[in-house]
């Protein structure tokens, strides 16, 4: 696969296993995509930094990247941050925006992979749904598309067969997940999973599974599974589809 360099660029984290599985994905997304060169760069805590991936970049004669944010929603990082950074590169270098990930049909089924591993933990089967109800548990955002967006993933969610669905947010934004969980306990469900709706470990997914407790079945972060992977190569098909008209972003 021919192209421009894709730059994953992660939010980063004092937490070592949110670089260690941002840098596992990015090894399956190398497998997922050969000959596509695929470089990471965070926004803080982690090296290497994104100016830096860019600077090398540029050094070494690259001319175009596409920058896949890798974030779920288009909250602050997506709209602000991310795009500050990116207006520092280097001049040489065309870069083009991917879009965040969500919403997808591939992060539902990245959600869906985790629950079942979980509910197979647990000695339960995919029959086992049908009585469960799902807190599904994001980091959190005060930005009111972000928030929206948790919702319509809850709602889709939903329709896959599980009993009940209901948002929750590690920050910024209520109900807590210990309160989702309380509520579907009050419901009548039979059983409680949490599904925490985020790609890595740290800070806020530990503070979701401290909001677990009460759960029955705790699922675990997106990580590395292979339909996130293949998503950060849809974004960034989509990307390149979009260089016949005017570039996203020309640094």
């Amino acid at each position: 696969m021919n192209g421009p360099v894709l730059l994953v660029i992660a939010h980063g984290s004092r937490d070592p296993r949110h670089a260690a599985t941002v840098h596992a994905l990015v090894r399956r997304v190398r497998s997922m995509g050969p000959g596509l060169r695929v470089e990471t760069g965070f926004l803080d805590f982690n090296a290497p930094a994104v100016p830096r991936v860019l600077e090398r970049l540029a050094f070494e004669g690259v001319r175009e990247v596409v920058a896949l944010p890798l974030l779920l929603t288009r909250a602050f990082h997506a709209k602000a941050d991310i795009p500050a950074v990116l207006a520092q590169a280097p001049p040489q270098l065309d870069i083009r925006i991917a879009d965040v990930l969500g919403p997808s049909p591939l992060l539902l089924s990245t959600v869906e992979r985790r629950l079942q591993e979980a509910l197979y933990e647990a000695g339960l089967t995919p029959a086992d749904k049908r009585s469960t109800g799902v807190v599904l548990a994001s980091a959190g955002s005060t930005d009111p598309e972000a928030i929206a967006v948790i919702a319509d993933v809850a709602r889709e969610l939903r329709h896959t067969g599980w009993c009940a669905v209901r948002p929750a947010f590690a920050s910024a934004a209520l109900p807590r997940t210990e309160d989702a969980v309380r509520e579907l306990r009050a419901s009548g469900v039979r059983r409680v999973a949490v599904a925490p709706y985020v790609i890595a470990p740290g800070f806020l997914p530990d503070r979701i599974a401290r909001g677990a407790r009460d759960a029955d079945v705790l699922a675990d972060v997106l990580g590395a599974a292979p339909e996130l992977a293949r998503l950060l190569l849809v974004r960034y098909e989509e990307a390149r589809a979009r260089a016949a008209g005017p570039a996203a972003l020309t640094a």
